[in-house]
C-alpha cells in the first residue's frame, strides 16, 4: 500500500492508494455500517472509544471491537495521549481511498524492502546523563553512565534514553543495482526524557539520514503513570512507559514527518547508490532550543511491537520507463 500526499493550499490530504488485490481486504473491513459510521465520526475529529460509543448509541464492547478492526486495517490510528488522565484516542489515518483498476499497475509492496532494526543495534552513539539502556529483565550496565552504551549486551536493549546525544544505525542497502529509489520511510516509538516522567517536557528530536539532516520534531513530553501495552511489570510506573509512533518519509517531493513537510531534502540528496548501507541517526542536539532528551523504544517496551522500521521503495528499469 502506498500513501500519496496532496497539498492544496494549507490542507494536507492523505490518500490510501490500493491495487485491486489490496482493495479486496479493505472493502471487507469497511463493508459495515457501524465501521463506516465510526469513520464518519473520526472525520470530524479525534475521539476515545467511550465518546464514539456514545455518538453511535452502541455498547462500549461493540464499538471497541469495530474500532480494533479499523486499527488492524490501518484505517485509523490509536495513541495514548495525556488529558483528563492518559487515554486512548483514535484518529483517522486517511482522507481518501483510491483503487487502481489496472492490472499492470506497479505493485508497490513487491518493490518495497522492509527491515525492523533492534534499538540496541546502533553502530555509533553519543549519550550524556541522564542516560541508560534497559533490557527485558534489568538494566544493561550502569544507569547514567555513558560507558554502558558500549556494553556487548546493548544488542538486547528494549529501551534506551539520554539527555543529549544520538544513536546511529546502518541498514543494509538492498535496493537492486539499476533500480531507482523512490521513497524511504522510517518509523519509531519515541518521546522526551525527563526525571521519572513528565507529560509537559518538550524535546527537539532530530533525524539524519546518510548524514543529511532531515528535520526536527518537538516531542511534547515523557509519558508515564500508566503502563505501556508492552512494558514489563518489573518496570516502575514512575518511569517512562510509552512514546508516540512517528513516521519520517523522504521522497522526490521532500522530507515529511507524519505527512507534514519538514524540509526540502529529497531522496536524490541522500546518494543512496554510493554506500552499501543506509544510515539513520536520531538524537537531541546540544544547542537544541528544547533540551528534553530522548527515549527510544523496542518491541518489548511501550505501545508498539517494533524497533526502528525502514521501508525502502524503488522503481526497477521497466517501472522507470512506464513512469516516464
Amino acid at each position: 500500500m502506498s500513501i500519496n500526499i496532496v497539498i492544496k493550499e494549507v490542507i494536507i490530504i492523505r490518500n490510501l492508494q490500493l491495487n485491486m488485490d489490496q482493495a479486496v481486504e479493505i472493502c471487507k473491513v469497511i463493508n459495515s455500517e457501524v465501521r463506516m459510521n465510526i469513520l464518519k465520526i473520526l472525520s470530524t475529529g479525534s475521539y476515545n472509544v467511550n465518546e464514539i460509543a456514545e455518538k453511535l448509541g452502541l455498547p462500549f464492547s461493540t464499538t471497541a471491537v469495530n474500532v480494533k478492526k479499523l486499527e488492524d486495517a490501518n484505517l485509523i490510528i490509536t495513541e495514548l495521549v495525556p488529558g483528563r488522565g492518559t487515554q486512548k484516542i483514535s484518529t483517522k489515518n486517511y482522507d481518501r481511498i483510491i483503487i487502481d483498476l489496472f492490472q499492470d499497475n506497479i505493485d508497490a509492496e513487491k518493490n518495497t524492502i522492509t527491515i525492523d532494526m533492534p534499538v540496541g543495534e546502533y553502530i555509533d552513539c553519543q549519550a550524556e546523563p541522564s542516560c541508560g539502556l534497559v533490557g527485558n529483565e534489568d538494566y544493561i550496565g550502569m544507569q547514567h553512565d555513558p560507558r554502558s552504551f558500549y556494553e556487548p549486551g546493548r544488542r538486547e536493549a528494549q529501551l534506551l534514553y539520554f539527555r543529549t546525544g544520538y544513536v546511529e544505525y546502518r541498514y543494509p542497502n538492498r535496493i537492486p543495482y539499476g533500480a531507482i529509489a523512490s521513497e524511504l520511510e522510517f518509523s519509531a516509538e519515541v518521546c522526551s526524557e525527563a526525571p521519572y516522567h513528565k507529560l509537559n517536557w518538550p524535546s527537539d528530536i532530530t533525524v539524519w539520514i546518510n548524514d543529511a539532516e532531515i528535520g526536527t520534531w518537538t516531542s511534547p513530553g515523557d509519558f508515564g503513570g500508566e503502563r505501556g501495552f508492552n512494558t514489563p511489570m518489573w518496570w516502575s510506573l514512575n518511569f517512562t512507559q510509552y512514546g508516540l509512533l512517528k513516521h519520517w518519509k523522504i521522497n522526490n517531493e521532500g522530507s515529511f514527518i507524519d505527512g507534514v513537510k519538514i524540509s526540502d531534502i529529497k531522496i536524490e540528496d541522500l546518494r543512496l547508490n554510493e554506500n552499501p548501507f543506509i544510515s539513520f541517526r536520531i538524537g537531541v542536539k546540544k544547542d537544541a532550543v528544547n533540551l528534553g532528551g530522548l527515549n527510544l523504544f523496542g518491541p518489548n517496551f511501550g505501545n508498539y511491537r517494533q524497533g526502528i522500521i525502514m521501508n525502502a521503495r524503488y522503481l526497477n528499469g521497466n517501472d522507470k520507463i512506464k513512469s516516464e
